[in-house]
């Protein structure tokens, strides 16, 4: 008698497990693991990386961060989407800004930090997104941008800006921004010309 468990591919990328159990005449397959795990998440599905832009100006002296609104419950956030063909990481994270709160900047080329949150979507289960976040020195907002109906925007301290997020790993990111700005690029802070308006 084989106890063993039962393997069989089913097509590119999927396998079938048949597990037995022991009944009354014997072992017999009573289910598939492909048809227990029909209804979880795709392995593909389980982590998606996203790419965001930490807007930053020098006003008085000190780091000022600009948040804009999330589209769907209005709370505070970075500008963040999708990863770009055709663009680096960072070049998608100035397009999101953009696109999000209208900023004209030049994101740096290697990320701040990262953090991770559970998108919500409409009859799906969330979906885990971490975020590589990009400082990027904002030179210009337009009032003019693809979103500007749908979100707010406003400056924020470091501190504030992480007493609104709720995010934690962003939050600590935030305050890490606070305690030490030379973080953002140590060059970019001693060129002190072309502040964006307000």
């Amino acid at each position: 008698m084989n106890l063993g468990s039962k393997v069989a591919g089913e097509g590119a990328g999927t396998m079938s497990i048949t597990i037995p159990t022991l009944l009354a005449g014997g072992i017999k397959p009573v289910q598939s693991l492909t048809s227990v795990m029909a209804d979880a998440p795709m392995a593909e599905d389980a982590m998606a990386e996203q790419v965001g832009a930490l807007c930053w100006r020098l006003h008085k002296g000190r780091v000022q961060v600009l948040l804009v609104t999330s589209r769907d419950t209005g709370r505070w956030v970075l500008p963040k989407g999708w990863p770009m063909a055709g663009k680096t990481a960072e070049g998608a994270a100035a397009r999101e800004a953009w696109e999000e709160a209208g900023v004209e900047g030049l994101a740096q080329a290697q990320p701040i930090g990262r953090y991770c949150y559970d998108k919500i979507r409409p009859n799906a289960v969330p979906l885990l997104c971490c975020v590589d976040v990009f400082p990027l020195r904002v030179r210009r907002l337009k009032s003019d941008f693809p979103e500007h109906k749908q979100r707010r925007r406003k400056w924020f301290s470091a501190v504030e800006a992480a007493s609104l997020v709720a995010e934690a790993e962003l939050a600590t990111m935030l305050m890490q921004v606070h305690d030490a700005p030379e973080r953002l690029t140590a060059a970019a802070l001693l060129d002190k010309g072309h502040q964006p308006a307000s």
